[in-house]
């Protein structure tokens, strides 16, 4: 078959991310894949001259909204795979909450990567209860091996040969939703108590104005310092080097990065919301905060002991084994895309 997959395809984000999974995934089954970027249309019109030319078989659309909008009124069959944003934050908006209905009702079948957010989107639509599957994101990781530690920390302006560092990576795309500043005042009071502590701040520009502001309280935050991105293999190297991953978001659908780091054997400090607990275990597969000065708290508890530290990445390492199997993800998708035949 020959399918077409829509997503926000800007590098290095989540949904960027997963796109690329299932493109693999379906190749694997003997498909062609096309990826296309939801942000370069306007409308669905645009779209089905497109699948009409291309000659598309069935089409794939990753978040109800941003990619399923686009698929109004196509004269394909089509599946949706929810992106986390759409069911947890979208729907709470009357016209956005219509479209997603109106697609949801002509999908063959939906995604969701939790059960929690199936049950969100089951309770908006009952009658869609049925065609919603839950499927959690695969992960593989495949670190750097030439990538240098102490040349990174150079270029961010860490000194590193005089004595320890301590750096916390947040991963993201520098959006509001991700709220990389929710911890930038009380991180930059520890450091000046604590020079060893930073916190740096990774991932791709995707809201420009956003970003901006960003630039400019990390300026004036000792201790924060906003890093250039990197290419995955990179950053799966610079993360196995850290002193823990972070994740501030004020929501989430599941975190691709919080499962690398759980992968990558690197402890998760995230904050305790619903797509974040849905992964994480307090205290026993990662940390979970709800205040700044509760996140400086647990950083510290975790600092100064090494046998919590091994305990909850070890216990996370086989949690993401068991439920995030890589193998698992490719065998659903190569079986409902059978469905759009």
């Amino acid at each position: 078959m020959r399918l077409l997959l829509l997503a926000c395809l800007r590098a290095q984000t989540g949904n960027a991310t997963t796109a690329a999974r299932i493109r693999d995934h379906l190749h694997a089954a003997g498909h062609i894949c096309v990826l296309k970027d939801a942000f370069m249309y306007e409308s669905a019109a645009e779209i089905a001259n497109l699948t009409s030319s291309d000659k598309f078989d069935a089409a794939l659309a990753i978040h109800l909204y941003k990619g399923g909008r686009l698929l109004q009124g196509s004269r394909i069959p089509f599946g949706i795979i929810f992106g986390g944003t759409d069911v947890n934050e979208d729907i709470k908006c009357k016209e956005k909450r219509q479209v997603m209905g109106a697609v949801l009702e002509r999908a063959r079948f939906a995604v969701a990567f939790t059960v929690e957010m199936k049950e969100l989107a089951a309770a908006e639509w009952p009658d869609a209860r049925k065609k919603i599957y839950v499927q959690s994101q695969g992960i593989k990781t495949a670190p750097s091996q030439t990538f240098d530690w102490y040349r990174f920390l150079q270029n961010a302006g860490i000194p590193a040969g005089s004595g320890p560092v301590h750096l916390f990576l947040l991963v993201c795309g520098l959006r509001r939703v991700k709220d990389p500043l929710y911890l930038v005042e009380a991180f930059s009071e520890w450091h000046r108590k604590d020079p060893t502590v930073h916190l740096g701040i990774i991932g791709p520009a995707v809201d420009p104005l956003f970003t901006s502001e960003v630039e400019e309280r990390v300026k004036r935050a000792p201790g924060v310092l906003l890093l250039p991105e990197l290419s995955q293999p990179e950053l799966h190297a610079a993360l196995r080097s850290c002193l823990a991953l972070v994740n501030s978001s004020s929501s989430e659908g599941m975190s691709a990065a919080i499962l690398e780091a759980m992968d990558l054997e690197v402890p998760v400090l995230a904050r305790n919301i619903p797509g974040n607990a849905a992964i994480i275990k307090h205290k026993e597969t990662g940390l979970l905060f709800s205040t700044p000065q509760e996140f400086v708290a647990l950083s510290k508890s975790l600092m100064n002991d090494p046998i919590l530290e091994k305990e909850i990445v070890t216990r996370a390492k086989e949690y993401v084994e068991k439920h995030h199997s890589w193998e698992g993800e490719r065998k659903t998708y190569q079986s409902l895309v059978q469905g759009l035949q």
